[in-house]
């Protein structure tokens, strides 16, 4: 590619509002780097990300590690999240605007969040005690949001299902694209565009190119071929969560929330065994 080229590529990004300025600051200085401007173009930051988000982001991952992900996957994560998630959109003290998407699940359930982690490379694990139905989250940050899932759901044309995750997915999208900081500034819904266009009947639903896996996501996570491999091959045992789950979780309550419960299990299913 020439340098003339190249430059018109990069003046074509920048022109595109909800792209990222350092985005558009990393394909200039790549100008003859084709794979990278490719890359970018395919997966472009959602809104604007601030320059310290950018660079803690950009040591831990590269976007082209995410273009190959297979559809059934992120199908499935969706399906997930429309079932188990949600987009968190709240008010700070000061009245800015937080972010982020978060899976719940029950405690027992923590590999399908350890899947996930390992597969995306996004997010931390949070764990609750509770004596009734203790419980783990997986949460995703804004930043994570704005350079790799959503620009990934929209590459793939892979999208929310039901009615509050949709709009959930479209106020986050309309935030991040008009860079809305403060959350008085939120329009109301009619003022919101849809990103995706639902399906008008059941039918046209069954013939979205990702339905089946979001199915399985939705109704029967565990039933999911990744998952079942990943569970296959790491059995839950208080060892493994001592030794690999300091790592996932966030804190260090978390951390010994997990190995409280998964030691007091050990002792209980010895004593049934007796």
């Amino acid at each position: 590619m020439s340098l003339w080229g190249a430059t018109v590529i990069t003046n074509l990004i920048s022109a595109v509002p909800w792209i990222g300025q350092d985005i558009v600051e990393s394909i200039k200085t790549t100008v003859l780097g084709i794979s990278m401007i490719f890359i970018y173009s395919i997966l472009p930051t959602i809104g604007n990300v601030h320059k310290n988000a950018l660079k803690k982001m950009n040591k831990l991952l590269d976007k082209k590690d995410y273009v190959n992900l297979p559809t059934s996957f992120l199908a499935f994560l969706v399906g997930l999240i429309d079932g188990d998630g949600y987009i968190q959109i709240t008010k700070t003290t000061k009245g800015f605007i937080t972010m982020k998407l978060v899976i719940s699940l029950h405690i027992e359930d923590i590999s399908t969040l350890q899947y996930i982690h390992s597969t995306l490379k996004l997010g931390n694990v949070n764990v609750y005690k509770d004596l009734r139905s203790p419980s783990c989250k997986l949460v995703i940050n804004r930043t994570e949001l704005q350079e790799v899932l959503f620009p990934l759901l929209i590459h793939n044309n892979i999208f929310f299902l039901t009615e509050t995750r949709i709009n959930q997915f479209n106020l986050a999208m309309y935030i991040l694209k008009n860079d809305i900081k403060m959350f008085d500034k939120i329009p109301s819904r009619e003022n919101i565009e849809d990103v995706f266009k639902l399906p008008k009947d059941a039918k046209d639903y069954t013939l979205l190119h990702f339905f089946k896996n979001w199915i399985v996501g939705f109704k029967h996570p565990s039933r999911y071929p990744g998952l079942i491999k990943f569970v296959r091959e790491n059995p839950l045992t208080y060892k493994r969560v001592k030794k690999e789950y300091k790592r996932l979780c966030s804190n260090r309550k978390s951390y010994y929330n997990l190995l409280k419960y998964y030691r007091d299990l050990e002792h209980v299913n010895k004593k049934w065994n007796m």
